[in-house]
C-alpha cells in the first residue's frame, strides 16, 4: 500500500505557485554570486518591509542551520542557550548548535504547548553564575511553537524583556512564523520587543527550501556573510535562494505568505472538528495533536495514512498550503472509522 504524506508534516507539500512563478523569473540571464544580486536585495526589502524594520536579511537553505548559525552569533562556547524544552534546537537538530557554536549548550525549560513559562524563566535567569555550569547568554523562543500554540504578541515580549534585563540575546525560531501571523501574532512587532535574530521560515510556508535569517541587531552582521560561508550557508546562486520570497510576499498583508498561511491554520480547525479523539493542545496554527492509542494508529496507517507520534506521546497531523478540503475530510472520515 502507497502511504499517503499529506499530513506527516507541513514540508511534505510541494512549492507554492507564486513562489514557483518567482524563482522562474529569476531563473533568467546572469548575475553576481553569493547574494549579492538584484534578486537577493529586492527579496530583502520585502522582508524588511513585511517586518517593518531596519535589518539585516540573509537567505539560507535550511532552518537547522539559520538556529545553528544564529545561536553562534549570540553565544560563546562556554555559555548556554535557554529554550524551551521540546524546542527544535533542543529535540531535532542534532546538537547543531553546540557543533556551530563549539560547545554552546542548551538548557530546556517547561511550559504547556510549547510556550516557556515565564516563572520557569524567572528561575533560570536567576541562576547564579558558577564554574561548573554553562549560564545563559541567549534565550531561544519559538512561534508557533513546536505544538503549533502561538504566543500573543504581548506575551512573546514579557519573556524576551526578561531576558534582555539580564543582558541576554533573543533569537526567535519562525519556521512557522507565517501561521503565527495568521493567527494574530503582529509580526511588526518583534524587532521593536528586543529580538536579536529571527529566522523566518520559507519552507514550510510553501517555497522551494529557504529561511530567511534576519538580524535586528546589526551589529551582528559584521562577518555573518562569512560565517554562513563557514557554515555552508552562503550559496553561490544566492538569487534562487532569495526569489521566492519576492513572489511570497508581493501584496504585503495581502501577500500570499500570509493568506496560504491562513489556509493551512484553516483546514487545521477543520481537522479538529472532524476527529474524535481528544485533542491534546489548543488548535491555535496549523497543527492538530490527538490522543491516540497504539491500536488506533496502526489502523490509520493501516488505511493508508502516515502519522506518527511525537515527543509527548500525542499523534501529530500537521496542515499546509496545500491541503484540500477533500484530504480533510477524507482524514476525518478515516479517524472516525478507526476512533
Amino acid at each position: 500500500m502507497t502511504l499517503r504524506f499529506d499530513f506527516v508534516s507541513d514540508n511534505t507539500a510541494g512549492c507554492a505557485p507564486e513562489a514557483l512563478a518567482a524563482l522562474t523569473a529569476a531563473n533568467s540571464g546572469f548575475a553576481s554570486g553569493y547574494g549579492t544580486d538584484t534578486v537577493t536585495a529586492q527579496a530583502a526589502d520585502a522582508v524588511r518591509g513585511l517586518l517593518d524594520a531596519d535589518a539585516a536579511v540573509y537567505f539560507v537553505a535550511s532552518g537547522t542551520a539559520a538556529n545553528a548559525v544564529a545561536l553562534a552569533a549570540l553565544c560563546r562556547p562556554f555559555e548556554a542557550v535557554i529554550a524551551h524544552e521540546h524546542a527544535h534546537i533542543c529535540t531535532d537538530e542534532t546538537g547543531a548548535p553546540g557543533l556551530f557554536g563549539h560547545g554552546v549548550g542548551l538548557t530546556g525549560l517547561p511550559g504547556a504547548s510549547g510556550r516557556i513559562e515565564a516563572g520557569a524563566l524567572a528561575a533560570a535567569l536567576d541562576q547564579p553564575d558558577v564554574s561548573h555550569r554553562q549560564s545563559p547568554a541567549a534565550l531561544s523562543l519559538t512561534n508557533a511553537t513546536e505544538y503549533g500554540a502561538v504566543y500573543p504578541t504581548a506575551d512573546l515580549a514579557a519573556l524576551t524583556a526578561a531576558a534582555k534585563a539580564k543582558g541576554l540575546g533573543v533569537h526567535l525560531d519562525g519556521a512557522r512564523l507565517a501561521n503565527a501571523a495568521a493567527a494574530g501574532f503582529d509580526l511588526k512587532a518583534i524587532g521593536a520587543m528586543g529580538v536579536d535574530i529571527l529566522v523566518f521560515g520559507g519552507t514550510k510556508a510553501g517555497m522551494t527550501p529557504t529561511e530567511a535569517v534576519v538580524l535586528f541587531d546589526k551589529s551582528l552582521a559584521r562577518r555573518f556573510d562569512a560565517r554562513l560561508k563557514q557554515s555552508g550557508q552562503l550559496p553561490s546562486k544566492g538569487r534562487f535562494y532569495a526569489a521566492p520570497w519576492i513572489g511570497m510576499l508581493e501584496g504585503g498583508s495581502d501577500s500570499a505568505l500570509l493568506r496560504r498561511a491562513a489556509h493551512a491554520n484553516a483546514m487545521a480547525r477543520k481537522l479538529a472538528a472532524l476527529s474524535p479523539f481528544p485533542l491534546t493542545h489548543p488548535v491555535e496554527a496549523n497543527g492538530v495533536f490527538v490522543q491516540m492509542d497504539e491500536p488506533a494508529l496502526g489502523r490509520l496507517r493501516g488505511q493508508g495514512w502516515a502519522a506518527h507520534r511525537f515527543l509527548d506521546g500525542s499523534v501529530r497531523f500537521m496542515c499546509s498550503w496545500a491541503t484540500t478540503d477533500e484530504a480533510v475530510e477524507a482524514l476525518g472520515a478515516t479517524l472516525r472509522a478507526i476512533g
